[in-house]
């Protein structure tokens, strides 16, 4: 126990929020860019003191080659990265990927980054925006749906106490993938999005029988279609919800294109955050032909 206690004193945590320009928006995320020698333990434990939704912790990339086609970056610009929520090691995180990326683009300038995942190579791009921003760009692993059983989505229902007629029925529920999984449910009306409060516990374990990340609540602008209003319940991860979720955004955006709901190419806004008092805007970019995701998003360090 001393030695687990004297590595966390060791260990530089940084901190940002993603997917806004201002410290008071978006969602938190720590960011260890040197985890070399913590074992899983010790990153959790990191996280659980942290509090944030996740923590990324860097390591230098795996030495064996990758699959053939697989991303690459430049030289010292590849990099291992496992996430930790308060709770538990979660397969992908989009507010730590960003978080991280800006971070060492503060470092080593902006450019390519590949960051090797549980679920895969992700390959990022850090840019400055013509207003000084840095700006990062994820390219999620190939994004899936699937369908979900009825009695899921009526005990998912029961533990948000939403009604079924509250649903958008243009807007089928589903399991989104990109990274993590994700059940999307979308909202009839701006109203029933903004009040959300639910059954922590109940939700959660649906959540864990289903292996879900998160739910991503969605209702589409009616004045908009390509704008989003989205949040994010995360009990199983210790945070009643996350205020700006990269990870759900890259999935739903595969969900929309999947089902048709929107073109093959195409840029979406999500607006996340709006309802805790901490917004943050996540833009998703579709390209035909391409079955990544493509979630963009500035972040700023802390103090």
């Amino acid at each position: 126990m001393g030695n687990e206690h004297s590595e966390r004193e060791r260990t530089e945590v940084l901190r940002y929020t993603a997917f806004s320009a201002t410290p008071d928006g978006g969602n938190p995320a720590g960011v260890v860019l040197d985890a070399a020698g913590m074992d899983p333990a010790a990153m959790l434990a990191v996280a659980a003191e942290v509090g944030y939704s996740e923590t990324a912790f860097l390591t230098p990339p795996p030495e064996h080659p990758g699959a053939p086609g697989e991303p690459t970056a430049p030289e010292g610009r590849h990099f291992a990265v496992r996430y930790f929520s308060p709770l538990a090691e979660v397969p992908f995180c989009g507010h730590a990927t960003v978080a991280a990326a800006v971070a060492l683009a503060e470092r080593a300038g902006p450019g390519e980054l590949v960051f090797s995942t549980p679920v895969g190579a992700v390959p990022v791009t850090v840019a400055r925006t013509a207003s000084g921003e840095l700006r990062a760009t994820l390219s999620s692993v190939p994004a899936t749906t699937e369908a979900i059983a009825a009695p899921d989505v009526a005990e998912a229902l029961a533990a948000l106490d939403w009604r079924p007629e509250e649903l958008d029925p243009a807007l089928p529920p589903r399991v989104a993938f990109a990274g993590a999984r994700h059940l999307v449910l979308a909202a009839a009306t701006r109203e029933r999005l903004a009040a959300l409060e639910y059954d922590v516990e109940r939700l959660k374990a649906l959540m864990l029988r289903r292996d879900l990340t998160t739910l991503q609540l969605t209702w589409r602008d009616a004045g908009d279609a390509t704008v989003f209003h989205v949040r994010d319940p995360f009990p199983v991860g210790g945070v009643v919800e996350d205020p700006a979720t990269g990870a759900a955004a890259a999935a739903l955006g595969g969900y929309l294109r999947e089902l048709g709901l929107v073109p093959d190419t195409a840029s979406l806004t999500l607006h996340q955050g709006v309802d805790m008092g901490r917004p943050a805007v996540l833009a998703v970019e579709l390209r035909q032909g391409d079955p990544r995701v493509h979630v963009s998003g500035t972040a700023v360090r802390l103090p």
